[in-house]
């Protein structure tokens, strides 16, 4: 039997109306019971387009409190929010409109050509509001978002969270944080992404403010840190470089606790760097699939426990499926997991063992149960906090009738982590600007290759599958 809480923005709308629950850069505060309000209203506004219990709308667009306002009217209306990522292109973005069967996207202003009803958030408010049913509950089982991940396979997947998958993240966060009453969590990461998602889904389950920015700019933050009494941010390793890099001399105040690095492992000086600048840095591991982290390194083992994502959270488990040496595939399970991929049975079942989730990474525990990541997930590309598939690049480049075969390998940057860079077999005559130039169109930009190499014949094994190490060699040469 499924359960069922308090609609948890109504509710903390009760407990703390007058509390600030978004705090933006310029100044302006919207209180709990503002936020509950403009979200039943925007929700009345939703109703007149005809969206319901389980239409999938897509909401795209940057950080913005109108954004967090409409992912809370669908909740009110039982409705699915479908987070679409603004950096992707057009085609990328209609792909998982139609996987998802999306009608209708909102947006912060027009743009994509999207294969979908598109409404600007100022043109729903405009709309007159339909005296229609709004939750009282959440049914913890009940799907609130989709978030789309690259496949290896090339085709992103929809991962369906749960009100239950979001609700036990934030407690989970929560048992390993603690909670200060005078907590304000910095929001810099894109809210289309399910770590800067949960930190207003957590804002609403704590009832702390959630300080919002538009974008990462390391000076903003910085002063945010410094000025406006943060406690808590959460960002990728390359932010945290520079924001140590645009310090200087200072340091963070002792009332900022934590900052809660995902996005990829960091290095041992970025972390030594950290600590001098009084920054206490809880490193992750976790996936779109885990709601955000799964497992935390606490700034306690930091130094000690040198490339560890830490241990699992509380009501999370972990184990290694038996290899050699110790190492094998990270397996998670939890309530925070999601049961699934939208629309894609065989995914789902590829990827869950007996109840257990198959990362696709490669890791072991050490003596004390803490994990070490030895491999992220096969062949996959982090750049600057943003996950690239090799397959999905070379899906596209497969296309050009000029190009025979191609292959995408991930090279490390000093500013990005890494990037991916192509190599590529003619099949006629052809450049690396007409191939650049007709990817961009097809491909977000973060995901198109620095660098394009030709060559006679990719290096493959006995059994033809590519060897991405020896194209690395090649570059070595």
């Amino acid at each position: 039997m499924s359960e069922s809480i308090p609609h948890w923005l109504t509710k903390q709308a009760d407990l703390a109306p007058g509390k600030m629950a978004i705090e933006h850069e310029d100044g302006l505060a919207i209180s709990f019971r503002e936020l509950k309000e403009s979200s039943q209203h925007f929700a009345k506004k939703l109703a007149q387009l005809g969206i319901t219990t389980g239409s999938r709308v897509g909401v795209l667009s940057a950080n913005h409190s109108d954004m967090v306002i409409a992912v809370h009217a669908l909740s009110y209306l039982g409705a699915v929010a479908v987070m679409l990522n603004t950096r992707l292109t057009d085609n990328e973005l209609n792909y998982q409109i139609h996987d998802a069967d999306v009608a209708f996207v909102l947006v912060q202003e027009h743009g994509p050509q999207l294969d979908a009803s598109v409404y600007t958030f100022s043109e729903i408010k405009k709309l007159e509001e339909k005296d229609v049913f709004l939750q009282t509950e959440l049914n913890l089982d009940d799907v609130f978002t989709i978030i789309y991940t690259s496949g290896t396979t090339g085709f992103p997947k929809g991962v369906m969270h749960t009100y239950g998958n979001h609700w036990w993240s934030a407690v989970s966060s929560m048992l390993n944080f603690g909670l200060d009453k005078d907590d304000k969590w910095l929001a810099v990461l894109p809210i289309f992404h399910v770590g800067g998602l949960s930190i207003f889904l957590r804002s609403v389950i704590y009832g702390i403010p959630a300080y919002l920015l538009e974008k990462f700019d390391a000076n903003k933050v910085n002063e945010a840190i410094l000025t406006k009494d943060i406690t808590i941010a959460s960002a990728v390793p390359v932010m945290l470089k520079k924001l140590t890099d645009a310090l200087g001399s200072q340091t963070y105040p002792d009332k900022f606790r934590s900052v809660l690095l995902g996005g990829g492992p960091a290095s041992r000086s970025l972390l030594e760097k950290a600590r001098t600048h009084k920054i206490p840095v809880f490193q992750s591991f976790g996936m779109t699939e885990t709601s955000s982290q799964i497992v935390t390194l606490s700034p306690d083992h930091a130094l000690d426990k040198p490339g560890s994502s830490g241990k699992p959270l509380f009501p999370a488990q972990l184990k290694i499926d038996p290899s050699e040496n110790g190492i094998g595939e990270i397996l998670v399970k939890g309530p925070m997991v999601t049961k699934g991929y939208f629309n894609n049975k065989s995914a789902t079942e590829r990827t869950f063992v007996d109840g257990w989730l198959a990362t696709g990474d490669l890791g072991y525990t050490d003596d004390d149960g803490f994990l070490y990541v030895v491999d992220r997930r096969k062949d996959l590309i982090i750049s600057g906090g943003e996950n690239i598939y090799p397959s999905e690049i070379e899906t596209v480049l497969s296309r050009l009738n000029v190009i025979r075969e191609a292959a995408v390998v991930g090279v490390k940057s000093d500013e990005w982590g890494q990037v991916p860079v192509a190599f590529v077999v003619k099949n006629g005559e052809t450049t690396a600007e007409e191939i650049m130039e007709f990817m961009k169109n097809h491909l977000a930009k973060y995901k198109l290759p620095k660098e394009i190499h030709f060559i006679d014949k990719l290096p493959r094994n006995a059994s033809n599958k590519i060897v991405r190490a020896k194209l690395l060699d090649l570059l070595a040469e």
